[in-house]
């Protein structure tokens, strides 16, 4: 009795190995799955001065979440960064989570700190070039700065962004403060950042740009 019972034991243990092991697998199998989109920007998409679960790039998390979409975000966005701090980070970002999307969302710092306009290309060609290194589709977002600046260097800063994507055939995502930065009801104080009642719309504005072309492989 007690021989049939350890066989047992041992039939069942042995049934129960590989069962659990293909759950695993199926688990890993499940996330590969999903699309993983890196966000490279600034304060715009790290919710400056705002809770990070009110910033645009969570409620868009949210959004696809909800509705059941397998876009994994990854925002690497940093206040105050640079075209140049995101061309020093980019690599490492790139190896630690191998994205299958890149969004790169900089430039404003630039042409509010007044960098030379050519750098400001060379720069963002260079981080799509590096993004595309790794196999990854990029996006480039469209940025633009206060017409303080001067006509013709704010004509110039914002012409980059279309130059670049035309150079380098990728889409370019419209700067999704076009008419929010219009309305003083929903900016900060500054002028400058979007504030929570923004949030919501900018995520709706992405979702309407990001989701069909992540979605297509385009």
């Amino acid at each position: 009795m007690l021989v049939k019972f350890r066989n047992l034991f041992v039939f069942l243990l042995i049934l129960l190995i590989p069962c659990h092991a293909l759950s695993d697998q199926a688990e890993q199998d499940d996330s590969g799955e999903n699309a993983v989109l890196l966000i490279l920007g600034d304060s715009l998409s790290a919710a400056y001065g705002l809770q990070q679960h009110e910033g645009w790039v969570s409620l868009l998390q949210n959004m696809w979440h909800d509705d059941e979409i397998k876009i994994d975000i990854v925002n690497a966005a940093v206040s105050g960064e640079t075209t140049d701090g995101g061309l020093a980070r980019l690599p490492r970002l790139l190896n630690q989570h191998n994205p299958s999307h890149v969004l790169i969302e900089l430039g404003g710092n630039d042409g509010l700190q007044g960098h030379n306009i050519t750098k400001i290309k060379n720069n963002l060609k260079a981080l799509v070039e590096v993004a595309k290194e790794s196999n990854a589709t990029v996006y480039l977002q469209e940025m633009q700065i206060p017409s303080n600046y001067g006509g013709r260097y704010t004509k110039m800063f914002t012409e980059n962004y279309e130059k670049v994507a035309s150079e380098h055939n990728v889409e370019k995502i419209p700067f999704f403060l076009q008419e929010i930065a219009l309305d003083k009801d929903l900016m900060q104080s500054d002028g400058i950042h979007p504030n929570a009642n923004a949030q919501p719309l900018i995520a709706t504005f992405m979702d309407r740009h990001l989701r069909s072309l992540i979605l297509d492989g385009q």
